[in-house]
């Protein structure tokens, strides 16, 4: 389709002289605004999936798929319904828990948290707890006066592997003189660390029987957390969970729980995806410009061209490839960057933080502990593709302005 003669006089024609050097800049900044659009629109992506998919895995990690409730007050039987939740073929684990919220205090110091009532068997089973434990171990989470804490609410309050912490519970006991916050004073049995600074600074694990004392929920817990083979799948799986309990069960999905959370996520990331493409479009201008100014200033050449025989088809294939390759090489540029940039993004971010002093990526406001960087193909091969088809596209109104030249004219006063 294109010959020898087409890419031997576009190539001159993209290596201009010095009287034409002006063309050459405005193309060299063509290539790099479409590498550079490319580039960022590769790394916003990845890093936007990244976020979703870290925050999904530990979400999803500590939280259940599904949580059976009873509607009114704690839910009976567990063990037999637990039992009959794992039969399920969907179903990997249910485990019985009881969650409340309380105030922790140590040392002078006091913050919210979130306790939660596990036996010790399902604490190992969460992999993101049971992997992530820094200090103690899984085999030291037994008794009635033992807890789990994360690292970052024991630095916070200065506490360590060993010594003790008071829980406060708002629903405490009814007197004569108004109701007593019940408080009891635990051991620390070991520290976690998630890499989610939400859940380190909060979430308090205890022994199942000891919540259960604790929070007066007798014999009964406060839900039934199911994890399940497929997340997708939660929907369809917790009207099974509904159909095995007694009447008045509910079955929340963790689509519901985070629909909020996750559906800003997603509105972020299709914003982020139209504005960052408005760069590949300026760029894919700039291409339109810099062409337009290579066939007025090559008008002459142009005409003696035709006048020896050559077609509209070859002036215009000539400025086809002049304005492809701009696009090509910078697509496949920003590609490259993009690749390179996302396969080391963390490194990156520690050398910045190093150089300038600053925090580039708080946890306690991004809730993860470094960048994450996920590249789906799919994706990435969309902005390619799109990178390309607007740099092709920018190349068709120069390219037939040139093809259509008169020769006559452009001759008329030379």
């Amino acid at each position: 389709m294109f010959g020898r003669f087409e890419w031997m006089l576009a190539g001159r024609y993209l290596r201009a002289r010095r009287q034409e050097g002006f063309i050459s800049i405005i193309a060299w900044f063509s290539l790099l605004g479409i590498g550079l659009g490319v580039a960022t629109l590769i790394i916003v992506m990845a890093v936007m999936n990244g976020f979703r998919a870290e925050l999904m895995g530990r979400i999803l990690g500590i939280n259940g798929h599904v949580v059976v409730q009873a509607q009114f007050g704690p839910l009976p039987d567990y063990g037999n319904l637990a039992a009959k939740y794992e039969a399920l073929p969907d179903v990997v684990s249910a485990m019985p828990m009881v969650e409340a919220q309380v105030m922790v205090t140590a040392r002078g110091q006091a913050g919210g948290g979130l306790v939660r009532g596990l036996s010790q068997s399902d604490l190992a089973r969460l992999p993101l707890v049971a992997g992530n434990i820094v200090a103690g171990s899984v085999a030291d989470f037994t008794g009635d006066d033992v807890v789990m804490i994360g690292q970052r609410m024991a630095e916070r309050m200065g506490v360590r592997v060993g010594d003790s912490v008071t829980i406060l519970s708002p629903n405490g006991t009814t007197t004569v003189v108004g109701t007593t916050p019940r408080m009891k004073a635990y051991r620390i049995a070991g520290l976690f660390n998630l890499g989610m600074a939400e859940y380190d600074s909060t979430f308090v694990f205890m022994p199942l029987d000891a919540a259960r004392a604790f929070f007066r929920t007798g014999e009964g817990v406060s839900a039934i957390e199911v994890m399940i083979r497929q997340p997708d799948d939660a929907a369809a799986v917790g009207k099974a969970l509904v159909g095995l309990s007694p009447i008045g069960t509910r079955a929340t999905t963790w689509q519901v729980l985070n629909a909020t959370f996750f559906g800003a996520l997603a509105v972020e990331r299709n914003v982020m995806f139209l504005i960052l493409t408005l760069i590949i479009v300026v760029a894919a201008f700039n291409i339109i410009s810099s062409l337009i100014m290579l066939v007025k200033d090559k008008g002459r050449g142009i005409a003696i061209l035709r006048t020896m025989g050559a077609t509209r088809g070859t002036i215009m294939r000539v400025f086809l490839i002049c304005g492809a390759s701009i696009g090509v090489i910078g697509t496949l540029g920003g590609f490259a960057l993009g690749v390179v940039f996302c396969e080391n993004i963390e490194a990156i971010r520690q050398a910045l933080q190093s150089l300038t002093g600053a925090r580039l990526f708080p946890d306690e406001i991004y809730f993860l502990s470094k960048i994450p960087a996920k590249m789906e193909i799919d994706e990435t091969v969309t902005v390619v593709f799109m990178g390309l088809a607007l740099s092709l596209l920018a190349t068709l109104y120069p390219s037939w302005r040139a093809a259509r030249l008169d020769p006559v004219e452009a001759l008329r006063h030379e």
